[in-house]
């Protein structure tokens, strides 16, 4: 198993307007020399914690990591307006421009691995390497899933956590009814919608339970961020002009160098997923790890990422 290069702190961090209304924040570690490579974070709403910089060698690798609009330290926090897929792959672009990069590969999960399948379908040619965990297409099927039922019978107590803000008569569409009340007018019905949401997410991420990370996504600054934007997101079904936008483009991007981390007990991204993308991509390396749920941070997504990082960081 791979453990997690030591802890490190960026040499760069900087704040870039990319609209009238947006600023992200983004920041550079590692070597300023090495091998660039983005980090595409999770949620989307998730932002990017310290400890992702230890997936990726110090030496080798010119690490730019970025909050995507309204959460981290990205401003306005948790702002839906101008707030799309698309904005986000113009975004990505404007920041490689940004710092002078020809080309970097694209590390992304769960979300993040949609919103690298977006980008690079859409700007191949700036894609050196994909490194993708937690595959998330954002089809009907997975939010439905997730969200009103499949991941409920495996964790029927988290999931009379999450039904407790909602209503009996609403319960038939809870996507529907959480983002009523995440964009109400009311704080403190946003606030109590976006706790439940984020600790349901939290619940359920991991193989084994984690009281640390259910403390994490009960946090009411994150927990706001997080669910609206998710939640925003979800019911705009990402955006994305067909369901099956990001299955169907992959001849753009199959000539890339790619991996797929996938966990076999995913309950947050079902394996069904991966499964498929690896079947219309069997170019890129398939990696399902036995023992894994959801969190990057499971001892062998974990040990895979860290493999694989180390990997591309020898591509040229």
């Amino acid at each position: 198993m791979r453990e997690l290069y030591p802890a490190r702190e960026p040499y760069r961090e900087g704040n870039l307007k990319v609209s009238d209304l947006h600023t992200i924040h983004f920041e550079e570690s590692g070597n300023p020399q090495g091998q660039p490579i983005v980090l595409l974070h999770g949620g989307p709403g998730g932002g990017c914690p310290p400890f992702y910089r230890q997936y990726f060698h110090p030496e080798k690798w010119r690490l730019v990591m970025f909050d995507q609009r309204g959460c981290g330290q990205s401003k306005p926090h948790a702002e839906l307006r101008e707030n799309t897929t698309w904005d986000l792959v113009n975004d990505i672009e404007k920041l490689r421009q940004h710092l002078g990069i020809e080309k970097w590969t694209v590390f992304g999960g769960s979300w993040g691995s949609t919103l690298s399948l977006a980008y690079s379908q859409t700007h191949p040619s700036r894609c050196a390497g994909l490194i993708l965990r937690g595959i998330f297409m954002l089809r009907q099927k997975e939010l439905q899933w997730f969200y009103q039922e499949g991941t409920s019978y495996i964790f029927p107590d988290a999931w009379e956590e999450y039904l407790k803000p909602i209503p009996k008569d609403e319960r038939h569409d809870l996507i529907a009814a959480y983002y009523k009340r995440l964009t109400s007018p009311d704080l403190q019905v946003q606030l109590t919608a976006a706790r439940a949401w984020s600790i349901w997410e939290a619940s359920t991420s991991r193989l084994l339970f984690d009281p640390e990370l259910i403390e994490k996504f009960a946090d009411n600054e994150f927990a706001s961020a997080f669910a609206r934007i998710e939640c925003h997101y979800f019911i705009n079904k990402g955006f994305l002009e067909t369901e099956d936008l990001l299955l169907s483009n992959v001849h753009r991007i199959r000539h890339i160098p790619a991996v797929i981390v996938q966990g076999r007990y995913d309950v947050v991204c079902p394996m069904i997923s991966a499964w498929e993308l690896h079947r219309a991509w069997p170019e890129a390396e398939f990696i399902v790890i036995p023992d894994a749920g959801h969190s990057m941070s499971e001892p062998g997504i974990r040990s895979a990422l860290i493999e694989a990082t180390d990997k591309f960081a020898n591509f040229k």
